[in-house]
């Protein structure tokens, strides 16, 4: 009985002193979580083997890991959000500057109302293209914007798109060439957004180019290319990011979202965008969901 007896008192010891370090453990665990700052890049260990408190280790250190990607995010929107408000402002202001600027000018001057009348409607309808832009890129952002794809003709948008734009393009000094194989050519994609594909595109090239501008298009797949104005060259790896400017004066209009539209656009219908320089060409290809 006695050998029995003291083996028990043995385990039981040994279970009291294992309950102890699991307490002193939990105790030091919880220490640690309460004095280190939220932005730490603290991960716990601990020091009892046993496949329990390893697991409970691992737990916390995905919940504290998963804690601070939560906190990244929060910090990178924040910054985007102050870059995003400072960029629209920018570019809001400038026109709202201009027609007060031309409004005051009215007060006092008769004999140009019709030309300050002119050119404070021309600032304004350019304020409300950057608003529709804004708007519009929002949306797809949030995919509020829901885009209901089918087999579309890929030509006729492009033949309405350069009508459109044929002021723009006579007043630049752009005659549009053409190539195709066939006008037959389809491609999978929403008709209004590749409408506005199109338009997104052609003003890129006419806002930024030199005055050429030569479209080609074959089985899924359709290339823009303009040959560049003078200033900066495009970064073709961030031509697509949002309020992207290859100028930092930002003194060619427009908001910066124009080919982020395009992209957004693009992958949202399936597709998908890209560019590259060739010499002082920029080519800018579309390549359609087959």
């Amino acid at each position: 009985m006695l050998p029995a007896l003291i083996l028990s008192l043995l385990a039981l010891a040994l279970a009291l002193l294992r309950l102890l370090a699991y307490r002193n453990q939990m105790l030091e665990m919880a220490r640690v979580l309460e004095e280190t700052p939220a932005e730490s890049n603290l991960c716990l260990t601990v020091q009892m083997s046993g496949a329990a408190p390893r697991r409970l280790c691992r737990a916390v250190n995905a919940r504290l890991e998963q804690g601070r990607q939560l906190r990244l995010e929060a910090l990178r929107g924040e910054r985007e959000l102050k870059y995003t408000m400072a960029c629209i402002s920018h570019d809001i202001r400038t026109p709202l500057a201009g027609a007060m600027g031309y409004l005051q000018l009215l007060e006092g001057e008769q004999a140009k109302r019709d030309e300050y009348l002119g050119v404070v409607k021309r600032r304004l309808e350019e304020l409300n293209g950057l608003l529709e832009e804004l708007f519009l890129y929002t949306r797809l952002l949030n995919r509020s914007l829901p885009l209901e794809c089918e087999v579309t003709a890929a030509l006729p948008p492009l033949w309405d798109a350069l009508a459109e734009f044929y002021p723009q393009l006579e007043a630049a000094g752009i005659a549009p060439e053409l190539h195709y194989d066939r006008e037959d050519l389809h491609v999978w994609a929403n008709r209004s957004s590749l409408e506005r594909v199109y338009r997104n595109l052609i003003a890129n090239a006419i806002r930024h180019g030199g005055g050429t501008l030569a479209v080609s298009a074959q089985e899924g797949v359709l290339c823009f290319s303009n040959s560049l104005g003078s200033g900066p060259a495009p970064d073709p790896d961030h031509l697509f990011d949002r309020f992207y400017q290859s100028s930092p004066a930002r003194g060619t209009g427009g908001a910066g979202l124009g080919l982020a539209i395009v992209r957004e656009l693009m992958e949202q219908m399936g597709g998908q965008v890209s560019a590259r320089l060739s010499g002082a060409v920029l080519e800018i290809k579309l390549e359609f969901k087959h």
